[in-house]
């Protein structure tokens, strides 16, 4: 097995880790028996546990970004409305633990952002893996309120500006209590609820997008 791979299945048994036990177990030792490797092994990539940390926390954003960035693309080359609402609801979902893989990446990336807090080492990808975040959501925001005309007045100017900000921290929002809430409640907040959620969000942005027209 080459280095990335070796690297990336050690990713992979921290995020196990964090979404069984928690953050403060993910240890050399616990992550080299949870990925059945010697605890060696797992030294020969990562020093220490911090630095092992930190990596897992970067390669989780990174995993984010890429489906947000694939979906983002797919908004972009809708056509037709139908079709474009669908593709904005599928971004969306990239947020939302609804499978196995999403729900791991999101329990980590939940558990990094607040161990961030009072772990400096965690600080500088807690910013990143936000604004990077912010800017997708912006850039959905900015297409939603300019409706069908890309360009119009919508966003122009100060309160245009102060609008974008406000409708993006309140779809930000929404996904993290989504978010939350599906990974503690799983059992009542389905795949059809957190649907009926977005969609009730969007028809709020398509209302606003109308009066501000």
């Amino acid at each position: 097995m080459d280095a990335s791979a070796r690297r990336q299945e050690i990713v992979d048994a921290v995020c196990r880790i964090i979404a069984t036990d928690g953050l403060e177990r993910a240890s050399l030792r616990e992550v080299a028996d949870e990925a059945g490797l010697a605890v060696g092994s797992v030294r020969h990539y990562f020093g220490t546990s911090e630095e092992l940390l930190a990596f897992t926390f970067s390669a989780v954003v990174d995993r984010i970004l890429a489906r947000l960035a694939t979906a983002l693309a797919g908004v972009s080359s809708a056509s037709r409305p139908g079709e474009q609402h669908e593709a904005v609801l599928t971004l969306l979902s990239e947020f939302l633990p609804l499978d196995e893989e999403r729900a791991l990446d999101a329990c980590a990336w939940l558990a990094f952002k607040n161990a961030a807090r009072i772990r400096p080492f965690l600080a500088a990808e807690a910013d990143r893996s936000h604004r990077a975040v912010a800017a997708v959501v912006g850039q959905l925001i900015t297409r939603l309120l300019a409706g069908d005309d890309p360009a119009g007045d919508v966003l122009a100017g100060d309160d245009g500006g102060e609008q974008l900000v406000t409708e993006a921290e309140r779809l930000l929002a929404t996904l993290d209590g989504l978010t939350m809430h599906a990974l503690l409640q799983p059992a009542w907040l389905t795949r059809e609820m957190c649907r009926d959620v977005l969609e009730s969000h969007l028809a709020g942005l398509r209302r606003t997008a109308g009066v501000s027209h």
